[in-house]
Parts: structure tokens; sequence; C-alpha cells
């Protein structure tokens, strides 16, 4: 129903916490490589805890590739360049929510190509708060898409 997307993540354990999150809430993860470490990787496993094998999990080698596997999804692209608040969306069942990398975000051209469909958290006003954590960011908005579906399969 909600599928989060990251685009080449780079911290293992921001991913592992991810796919806690995604096997806890019933959502898709789609993973866009290059990744940047090893899915073998101690510190992976470690903060996903037991989760994989509950986690739906699928791997790209591009993002066209999976905009081109999920012609249904309606995309939304999280940036903190935009000014539209994530809860001024309103998500639909297969919603994708992507995400960018932990040092770049996003790619520019992507944020250009789709402005009408990207959101941010909001946050105070401050040059030092650039950003939140990856994996407390995809925490925030999978859980308001679902707030917003009502919690669909969920107790």
């Amino acid at each position: 129903m909600i599928n989060i997307v990251l685009v080449e993540p780079e911290i293992p354990q921001n991913t592992g916490n991810i796919i806690r999150t995604c096997a806890a809430t019933g959502s898709t993860l789609h993973l866009v490589k290059p990744l940047g470490f090893s899915l073998d990787d101690k510190h992976l496993k470690r903060s996903g805890l037991d989760y994989h094998d509950i986690a739906n999990i699928k791997y790209y080698d591009s993002f066209e590739e999976v905009v081109e596997k999920n012609p249904n999804g309606t995309f939304y692209f999280s940036t903190t360049k935009v000014n539209r608040a994530h809860s001024d969306i309103k998500f639909v069942e297969n919603s994708f929510i992507v995400f960018g990398k932990e040092t770049k975000g996003l790619p520019e051209s992507l944020i250009k190509k789709n402005l009408d469909t990207c959101i941010r958290i909001p946050m105070v006003n401050l040059e030092k708060a650039r950003s939140l954590n990856l994996s407390n960011s995809v925490a925030i908005v999978v859980y308001e898409a679902l707030r917003q579906l009502n919690y669909p399969n969920m107790r």
C-alpha cells in the first residue's frame, strides 16, 4: 500500500532502521543502487534486527527502473528544497515516497522534474538545522500517509 524508495542510501544503520519501519507498517522498501554499503553489513543487520525476514524489499539499478516497474504508482519526493509540508499532500493507495541519499538528498534534476509532488517535513528556520535523519524522516512521512489512509491492516 505504501512504498518507500531510497535512492542510493549510504548509511547501513539508517537503512536497517527503515527496514524495521517498513516491516512494522507493511510498507514495501525499494532500494536504488548503488548502495553505500554491502547487504551483508553487520550494522545493517543489527539495526534491522530480525525484521529482514518479514520486510518486503526490492532492488533496482536506477530510479527510472522503479518508475518503469511501477507504472500505476503515485510518486512523492521528499526534499528540504520546497515549502509544501508532507501533511499537505493527500496520500493515496500505492503511494511511493522517494528519499535521497543522506549526504546530498535527491538529485536536483529529479526535484525540478517533479516539483508538483515534492514535499518536506517542516523544521525550524536555522541554517544549522539542515535536515532530519533519514530513518526518522521516513518514519514521519510513512505514518502520516498511513494516518490519512486510516492505518490499513494495522491494529
